[in-house]
């Protein structure tokens, strides 16, 4: 997970972009310095190539791969020492506001691309708006039964339970390879019961693991903390569907790697080798 923990400047835009561009040649990207997303975007696609830097494996040595329906899965190049091929890497990309994120895992290809990860900041939108009024908002997302889960508590817990049941349906959308369009109400979360549907059959094989993220994030000179829900969403092909909660940063530490802009950037002239 990469926090974008202070405004960037027009040189960090650069490098990243240029980045990109030598990585990811036959991907298009617009060169908009001035937009946030645009950088968000382009340091969340620079990921992958330092998760395979720090496996010491450089660029010219794999392949990024993409299926018909945009999931990205990484093949390691054939050399002429005769080994084995390391298992294939399959990864799926999500950013939002100031947490940019991938999840990964290894096996065959046809196992790696079901990998999808969501990511939901615990705030309302418009600034201003109540929690009751943001939540009603949603609401269309949801099925008769989230919502009741999800009412008639603290606003507090009433955002925190909306973001991870979005999260956790962005995560399994994005998973199965479906465009954004993909009505969220066709899936149903009953968190207390420990149970996942998709058009009314349940979601047998899935692990879904939901942790929490906090930021200190700089903008200009004031410093804030900005708090998401994050969910990554694997099909393991087991006969039940798994829920695993990241209380701690002890349980998180041997699962999840945070980093931050200054981080990535220092390693950047090392990225395209």
């Amino acid at each position: 997970m990469l926090s974008l923990n202070r405004e960037y400047a027009k040189i960090e835009y650069d490098t990243a972009y240029q980045l990109c561009k030598m990585c990811f040649p036959n991907d298009k990207y617009k060169y908009d310095p001035n937009n946030p997303d645009s950088f968000r975007a382009l340091m969340t696609q620079l990921l992958p190539v330092l998760m395979m830097r720090h496996r010491r494996v450089p660029r010219a040595k794999w392949q990024d791969h993409v299926t018909p329906t945009g999931k990205h899965w990484i093949e390691h190049a054939p050399d002429s020492s005769g080994r084995v091929r390391p298992p294939s890497i399959g990864y799926q990309l999500t950013f939002h506001n100031s947490l940019c994120g991938m999840a990964v895992t290894q096996g065959t290809p046809a196992q790696v691309v079901n990998i999808g990860l969501g990511i939901k900041q615990l705030k309302v939108e418009p600034r201003g708006t109540t929690v009751p009024v943001f939540f009603e908002s949603l609401s269309h997302k949801l099925t008769q039964l989230e919502i009741s889960n999800i009412a008639n508590n603290p606003d507090d817990l009433v955002l925190k339970r909306l973001c991870i049941n979005l999260a956790l349906k962005e995560a399994y959308i994005k998973a199965i390879g479906q465009p954004i369009g993909f009505d969220f109400s066709r899936l149903e979360f009953d968190m207390p019961n420990r149970r996942a549907t998709g058009d009314g059959n349940p979601l047998i094989g899935w692990e879904f693991r939901v942790f929490g993220a906090k930021l200190g994030v700089a903008r200009g000179t004031i410093l804030k903390q900005e708090e998401y829900e994050c969910v990554c969403a694997y099909y393991r092909g087991t006969p039940e569907t798994t829920f695993i909660f990241h209380q701690t940063p002890q349980e998180l530490e041997n699962w999840v790697q945070f980093i931050n802009i200054d981080q990535l950037m220092a390693v950047a002239t090392k990225l395209a080798a």
